[in-house]
C-alpha cells in the first residue's frame, strides 16, 4: 500500500477508532449521569418515606402503598435482619413468605454504610430496576424504579451519536484523501531527514514548495539545533554534577514522588551496606533504624529535617533532607561515627592524665609537707623523700610517654629501617629490665626460627615493642616464673610474641588493652608502676610500619602479646621513641 494510501487508511482507522470511543465514552458518561440523578431522586424519596412512616408497624404497608403512589417506584421496608417489613408491590399476606433481604448488594451496602445502590432484574415485577437503599426506619428503606427508560433514553442517544460519527468519519476520510495527496512527497523527505535526526546524524532538509511543509521544515531544522546544543549541555552538566556527588564524602540519596530511589552514590551505599551496582529497595524500605524511618517519613511529608542523629548500622549519622519542588525528597548522611569516637577518646584521656598526675601529685604534696612541718629524722626523711622520688619519676615517665606518644600520632616520627637479630635485641631488652627481673626472677626463652632470626625495621622501635611486651610479661608473672619470645614468619612479614605465665585477661578486655590508660586491672598496674601507655606507643609504633598488634590470653594460663611487622618497612630518616 503507498503512502497516501497508508495515510487514508490510517485517518479512516483513527477517525473510526476515535468515533467508537467517543460513543462509547458518550454511552457511559451519560448512563452514569443518567443513574446518579435517578438514585438521588430516589434516595430523596427513601429518606421522606423513612420520615413518613407511621409509628406502628402495622401500617406500614398501607403506608407505602399511599406514598408510591402511580409513580410506578417500588417501596421496600427492610429490618436490619433483612426480613421484608412492607413492600408496595407484596401483598401484607404473602410477606411472611417473600425471600430475606439481607444478601440483596444495596442492603449490604446501606448497612455497612449510610446507602447503597444496584441496578438489576427484580424478579417479583418482571423488569430491571435501580435500587437505592438508605438507613432509616426500621433498618433500611428501599426505594425502586424501573431501569427502562434509562436504557430507552440511552439507546436514543447512542443511534444519533452513531449517525453523527458515520457522517464525520466520511467527512474526515475525504479530506484526509484531499491532504494526503499534496503532502505525501513532502512528508517522505522529511521523514528521512527526521530519521537522521533521531540517529544523530546532520539531516538533509527538503525545500517542498509548500509554505505550510516548510515551515514545518524550517521547525524541524531550528529543533534539530536545538536539541543538540541542549543535549549537550545536560550530557555535561548531567556529568559534572555525577562527578561532585559521587566524589563527596557524605552520602547522598535522592528519590522521586514515588519513593523510587534514583540517585545513591557510593558513600551513601557504604553507609548503608549496599554493593556499588546492587539495586535498592524504596526509599521508605531504604532504612530498618526508627530515627532513620522518621528522617524519611516527615521529609515525604513534605518538612525539611536537618542535622538530626540517628543510628545506622551501628554508625552515628547526621542526616538533613529536603523535599524537592518538583516532588521527591534529597538525604545527605554526614557520618559523625569517627568525630563521636575522637570526642569520646578526647574525653577520656583528659580525665585519666588527670588521675594519672593527681596520685603521684598528692603523695609528692603530703610527704613534702610532712618534712617542712614535722622535720622528722633523717632516716624518716629519707624514706619520705625516696617516695617523693619515686612518685616524680613515676610523673616523668608518665609525661615521657604523652610526649612519644604524641609524635608517633602525629606522623612526625619516620622509621630508619634496618637488618636486625631479634635474638639480639630480645636479649638487651630484658637486660634493660634489670631492677625487674631480679624483683621478678624467672628466665628469658627465645623460640627464634631460623628463616626468621632477622627482620628489616626500625631498631630503637623493636626495642621499645619488646621492652613493653617484656616488662608487662614480668610485671603480671608470678616469681619465678619464665618469659617466652617467640619469632615466626607469617603473611609475608614477622611476628614476635611474647608469651608470660599470669593469671591472664578476660575476653571483654583483649580487644581494648593497646588503647592509651586502658588497664585490665587498674589497681595492679598502678601498683606496679605502669602508666597505661606503653602499649598504646607499641601499637602506634607498629602501625606505623605497616604493621599491626593482637592479644591472645586464656584465664589462668597466661597472655601472648604479637607484633606483626610487614617485610616491607617506611624508608626515611627517623629514631624510635621513648
Amino acid at each position: 500500500m503507498t503512502l497516501s494510501g497508508r495515510l487514508v487508511a490510517g485517518s479512516i482507522a483513527l477517525l473510526a477508532g476515535a468515533m467508537t470511543i467517543m460513543v462509547g465514552a458518550s454511552e457511559v458518561s451519560l448512563r452514569r449521569d443518567m443513574e446518579r440523578a435517578l438514585a438521588r431522586s430516589l434516595e430523596t424519596e427513601a429518606r421522606i418515606v423513612a420520615s413518613a412512616l407511621p409509628a406502628d408497624s402495622m401500617q406500614w404497608g398501607r403506608a407505602v402503598r399511599r406514598l408510591a403512589g402511580s409513580g410506578g417506584h417500588r417501596i421496600t421496608v427492610i429490618d436490619t435482619t433483612g426480613r421484608v417489613r412492607a413492600d408496595n408491590e407484596v401483598s401484607d399476606a404473602t410477606l411472611p413468605f417473600v425471600e430475606n433481604h439481607r444478601t440483596r448488594p444495596e442492603v449490604q451496602a446501606a448497612l455497612a454504610g449510610p446507602d447503597g445502590t444496584a441496578v438489576r432484574h427484580s424478579v417479583t415485577v418482571g423488569q430491571d430496576l435501580l435500587y437505592v437503599a438508605v438507613r432509616g426506619g426500621p433498618g433500611i428503606i428501599r426505594v425502586a424504579a424501573p431501569y427502562a427508560p434509562v436504557q430507552d433514553t440511552l439507546d436514543r442517544v447512542r443511534r444519533a451519536v452513531v449517525w453523527a460519527a458515520v457522517l464525520a468519519l466520511l467527512a474526515g476520510s475525504v479530506v484526509a484523501l484531499i491532504a494526503s495527496r499534496s503532502i505525501t512527497g513532502p512528508l517522505r523527505r522529511i521523514t528521512v531527514a527526521a530519521r537522521a535526526i533521531a540517529g544523530g546524524r546532520e539531516p538533509i532538509l527538503p525545500d517542498t514548495g509548500i509554505p505550510d511543509v516548510n515551515a514545518l521544515v524550517l521547525a524541524l531544522r531550528e529543533m534539530h539545533q536545538e536539541l543538540t546544543a541542549r543535549f549537550d549541555a545536560v550530557r555535561g552538566e548531567r556529568a559534572r554534577i555525577a562527578a561532585v556527588v559521587e566524589s563527596m564524602l557524605e552520602g547522598v540519596i535522592a528519590a522521586d514522588t514515588r519513593g523510587t530511589v534514583v540517585l545513591a552514590n557510593t558513600a551513601a551505599r557504604r553507609l548503608l551496606g549496599y554493593p556499588p551496582d546492587a539495586p535498592l529497595p524504596g526509599i521508605d524500605e531504604l532504612f530498618r533504624a526508627k530515627a532513620a524511618r522518621e528522617v524519611v517519613s516527615d521529609v515525604r511529608a513534605g518538612e525539611s529535617v536537618t542535622g538530626r542523629e540517628v543510628e545506622l548500622e551501628g554508625r552515628t549519622i547526621l542526616a538533613s533532607a529536603r523535599p524537592l519542588p518538583e516532588g521527591g525528597a534529597v538525604l545527605v548522611l554526614h557520618d559523625l561515627t569517627e568525630v563521636r569516637r575522637l570526642q569520646v577518646m578526647r574525653r577520656d584521656f583528659v580525665a585519666n592524665v588527670s588521675h594519672e598526675l593527681k596520685t603521684p601529685l598528692t603523695s609528692i604534696s603530703g610527704y613534702a609537707e610532712t618534712l617542712i612541718a614535722d622535720r622528722p629524722d633523717t632516716e624518716v626523711a629519707e624514706r619520705f623523700l625516696q617516695i617523693i622520688l619515686n612518685n616524680a619519676r613515676r610523673m616523668q615517665r608518665l609525661v615521657d610517654g604523652l610526649l612519644d606518644l604524641s609524635r608517633v600520632e602525629s606522623g612526625h616520627w619516620q622509621p630508619a629501617p634496618e637488618r636486625l637479630d631479634v635474638a639480639t635485641v630480645a636479649r638487651e631488652a630484658w637486660d634493660g629490665l634489670g631492677d625487674r627481673v631480679a624483683e621478678r626472677g624467672g628466665e628469658l626463652r627465645l623460640d627464634v626460627a631460623p628463616d626468621s632470626a632477622t627482620v628489616v625495621t626500625d631498631a630503637d622501635a623493636l626495642r621499645q615493642v619488646l621492652t613493653n611486651f617484656l616488662d608487662n610479661a614480668l610485671r603480671y608473672s608470678p616469681t619465678g616464673a619464665p618469659v617466652t619470645v617467640t619469632v615466626r614468619r607469617q603473611d609475608q612479614g614477622t611476628t614476635v610474641s611474647v608469651q608470660d605465665r599470669g593469671p591472664g585477661i578476660p575476653a571483654e578486655h583483649l580487644s581494648r588493652i593497646f588503647e592509651r590508660f586502658y588497664r585490665a586491672d587498674p589497681s595492679r598496674s598502678r601498683d606496679e608502676g605502669g602508666t597505661g601507655l606503653g602499649l598504646a606507643i607499641v601499637k602506634h609504633l607498629v602501625e606505623a610500619q605497616g604493621g599491626r598488634v593482637w592479644a591472645v590470653s586464656r584465664i589462668g594460663e597466661g597472655t601472648t602479646v604479637n607484633a606483626w611487622i610487614p617485610d616491607s618497612t617506611l624508608g626515611g630518616e627517623g629514631r624510635a621513641v621513648g
